[in-house]
């Protein structure tokens, strides 16, 4: 009997304990489900910023190196940083969007000097997308928002004020930047870019102090300007003399029996007429072209500018001399379009 009640009274000590347990549990089930008015006004801004502008961030994935990237136009054109492209093999990335959809991107320009890049998702799907904020509005003090996948982690949300505006236009924020969120967009209240997300100040190399860096929205705004006509299919590129930024050339041929225009698939350094990146299955790339090749005539002339090329190609001709340096020496392609 005292066995029984010693049972008795040890199990009613364990459901009380249970019960505490339970009851000291709160529930959450309220909260997942509130509405907007549920919360504070700063709080409902950061909310309707995030669901506003998280589907049109997106994680860009290289063999080496993880990054993120706005999408820029419904059609699928990404910005992000030129490190965080630079070693794609042959300008091929994976993109994967905020429901984890995994897309074939191709880097279609660079600007190693400003550190920014256009990459283009291989999809005919419309995409949301995010504009630019007028320069005007870019404020020290601000409130903004980042959005990016800091190692690995999409969809991650941090905040802080603009900091800082620096002469050249970048821009200084406390929101908390991590290795992964390269690329992405500092926002702000309307969900606008105010910045594109590049660096941090870290003393080994990792750790977040706590200021991380973004190239202005005015400096990205005006890359994609420069970059409007060569982003685009079966555009012949009118390209700066610049030696700044590094514009993608499409190189057109004669159109082709369906009346689509070929391209010689090459990403081009204007200024050293470097070649960039190579397309694979293109034309280029059946040449033999290759990262690091450097064009340096045309029908035996001298090549100064890209722009010869492209003006010649424009011609539609039959056939081109191309000569190729590479190391210590040329090489000369008879090209046959």
């Amino acid at each position: 009997m005292q066995a029984v009640e010693k049972h008795m009274k040890s199990r009613a000590i364990t459901l009380s304990i249970l019960s505490a347990l339970l009851i000291s549990i709160p529930s959450f089930s309220k909260a997942a489900n509130a509405a907007p008015k549920d919360f504070e006004p700063e709080e409902k801004i950061t909310m309707e910023v995030y669901r506003a502008a998280n589907p049109a961030v997106v994680t860009i994935k290289t063999s080496t190196s993880t990054g993120s990237g706005s999408i820029v136009t419904p059609d699928g054109l990404v910005i992000t940083n030129e490190h965080v492209i630079r070693d794609a093999k042959n300008g091929n990335v994976r993109i994967i969007n905020s429901e984890g959809k995994t897309y074939s991107g191709q880097v279609v320009t660079t600007d190693r000097k400003n550190d920014l890049a256009l990459v283009k998702i291989a999809s005919s799907d419309r995409f949301p997308s995010l504009s630019f904020a007028d320069r005007d509005s870019i404020l020290v003090g601000e409130k903004v928002f980042a959005i990016g996948s800091p190692f690995g982690l999409s969809g991650t949300l941090t905040t802080g004020i603009l900091s800082r505006i620096a002469a050249d236009g970048d821009l200084q924020t406390d929101a908390r930047l991590n290795p992964g969120n390269s690329g992405g967009p500092l926002l702000n209240s309307r969900g606008e870019i105010i910045g594109v997300n590049k660096a941090i100040l870290s003393p080994d190399g990792r750790s977040n102090t706590g200021i991380g860096f973004a190239i202005s929205a005015p400096i990205a705004k005006e890359f994609m300007t420069r970059s409007a006509a060569i982003s685009q299919p079966n555009k012949i590129a009118s390209l700066p003399s610049s030696s700044s930024p590094t514009p993608a050339i499409t190189l057109p041929t004669s159109p082709s029996r369906t009346g689509e225009r070929k391209q010689l698939g090459v990403i081009l350094n204007p200024n050293s007429l470097t070649v960039y990146s190579v397309n694979p299955n293109s034309l280029a790339s059946r040449m033999g072209l290759q990262r690091g090749d450097r064009l340096i005539g045309l029908n035996g002339a001298p090549l100064s500018d890209a722009k010869q090329i492209v003006d010649y190609l424009a011609q539609n001709p039959s056939s081109a001399l191309l000569s190729v340096a590479r190391n210590t020496g040329i090489t000369n392609y008879q090209i046959k379009f």
